[in-house]
């Protein structure tokens, strides 16, 4: 049966978690329908197939985790009687050869962001039809031969178990008391020290169990053939408690300490994953500076307010990012080694003449940095309905590798938190990130007087190597300029 083989959805990536099938065994699936949702180091991306037939076999597990090239999904279509499925007669399926996972993926076959003229032209070399018929109906007959065979020693298995477990209760209630199985298999993960027969689980479950300390001995069993489902699992964590250890009787008058959960563990994978090796290597490998500056920012909250009131804005959220967007790619002009990387490879720094612009978004999954592409290209409502469109695919966790790859500056937002600054650490790849700070209401002189203003405070970090502080202070400074008084903006 054809295999589908889990692709690299993105450059360099080498393993990802199988998070939720689309379909089931038995489905019909048709050429580019999404069959499953995976979380790789960046994001959620759904696979599309690329095969058309029925889904004869599920070969991963929701919650497991694989490598790239690992089949994860048998899909075949089925012959009519005489084997003939179409003019050719041939029983061949459908196969979408423009479609990278067609060749099962693998480093460097991207379904996200890449063109099909930068992959070049696909196809398999073609078999003689008598051939290829005749290999095909031999698999399937393997696969039926198999499948029946793993039925058949299921069904073994339970009735075994059955059988055992109703004698050691029959002999339990002669004896008048209980009656333990001669042997007691090892405790497996979650399950508790004291089990006396072994929970029906799949591997996954365990695991997740196992990661929210859910005692698989203590739940009903909901699955097929008797077993814990993975839904059983999640239906139980929000009340479980973490098993005491056994301990022998007392005789003490002392005070019973009561049993709770004081800490759960949660697996270091995805985009946490990605994230912690990201910011490690960043933070060891390039010498961050940080400045700030404080400024009155009531004149950009006026003019956002202007905005608003404008028809080419209805619809489009506008916001001060807005203003601080437009800002950055302005200030570059003036100070163009701030948009710039490090090449340690090359002995050079790479100053780039176009502004991917990032931004950084606290996602339940994490965080990611998705770019606005050509960011100083844009006009201030385009650039607006970018933005807006970007931060709600964050939030939602559906931003793909293609939108954070090729960032060359960020601005990560911590005033949205009620954070005043903060010390950034630069993306890696990019050269600086500015920090918003929290827009509040201060006193702030203007003239001789004190007058309540909207004041807030801007952090730069920026790689020392080859950006100095002059070169730092000079587009920070920009930047505050034209956060004061938007017109400044037309000096750029």
């Amino acid at each position: 049966m054809p295999e589908y083989l889990l692709p690299d959805v993105g450059e360099g990536l080498t393993e990802a978690e199988i998070v939720t099938w689309k379909v089931k065994v038995g489905d019909q699936v048709a050429i580019n329908d999404v069959v499953v949702e995976i979380e790789t180091a960046k994001s959620l991306v759904e696979l599309p197939s690329p095969y058309a037939g029925e889904v004869t076999a599920i070969l991963v597990a929701e919650g497991e985790t694989v490598p790239v090239g690992t089949p994860i999904i048998a899909i075949g279509a089925a012959a009519p009687a005489g084997g003939a499925s179409g003019p050719s007669g041939s029983g061949a399926m459908d196969i979408d050869m423009s479609n990278p996972a067609a060749s099962g993926g693998g480093e460097g076959e991207s379904l996200v962001g890449r063109m099909k003229a930068d992959r070049g032209p696909q196809r398999r070399a073609r078999r003689p039809l008598v051939e290829a018929a005749g290999e095909r109906t031999a698999r399937a007959d393997v696969h039926d031969v198999f499948n029946q065979n793993v039925t058949d020693q299921h069904s073994k298995v339970a009735q075994l178990v059955s059988t055992v477990l109703g004698d050691a209760e029959e002999q339990s209630l002669a004896a008048g008391g209980p009656t333990a199985p001669p042997t007691a298999p090892a405790p497996v993960a979650g399950e508790t020290a004291t089990a006396g027969v072994r929970t029906l689980a799949k591997p996954p479950v365990r695991k997740l169990a196992k990661d929210l300390g859910v005692d698989l001995r203590s739940l009903s069993p909901s699955g097929p053939g008797g077993t814990v489902s993975r839904a059983d699992v999640e239906a139980a964590a929000g009340s479980v408690v973490t098993p005491a250890e056994p301990v022998e009787a007392s005789t003490s008058a002392g005070p019973v300490q009561a049993s709770g959960q004081r800490e759960t563990r949660e697996p270091i994978k995805g985009v946490r994953k990605m994230m912690a090796a990201a910011m490690t290597e960043s933070a060891f490998t390039a010498p961050h500076v940080t400045e700030w500056v404080t400024i009155d920012a009531t004149a950009t909250l006026d003019f956002v307010a202007r905005l608003k009131e404008r028809r080419e804005f209805k619809g489009v959220k506008v916001s001060p990012l807005l203003v601080f967007a437009r800002a950055v790619t302005l200030a570059m002009r003036r100070t163009p080694m701030i948009n710039s990387t490090w090449d340690e490879a090359a002995g050079e720094v790479v100053v780039k003449h176009y502004v991917n612009l990032g931004i950084a978004a606290a996602t339940p999954r994490g965080l990611v940095v998705p770019n606005v592409k050509d960011a100083h290209a844009l006009d201030l409502v385009d650039l607006a309905r970018e933005l807006e469109a970007l931060t709600a695919t964050a939030r939602e966790g559906r931003t793909q590798p293609a939108d954070m790859a090729g960032g060359t500056f960020t601005i990560t937002n911590v005033g949205v938190f009620g954070v005043d600054a903060g010390t950034p650490i630069i993306n890696p790849g990019e050269s600086a990130i500015l920090c918003m700070g929290a827009i509040k209401s201060k006193p702030w002189v203007v003239g001789d007087q004190v007058v309540p203003r909207q004041v807030t405070t801007l952090a730069l970090s920026f790689d020392h190597r080859h950006i100095d502080g002059a070169t730092g202070s000079q587009f920070l400074a920009d930047v505050a300029d034209i956060v004061a008084d938007p017109a400044t903006a037309l000096l750029f």
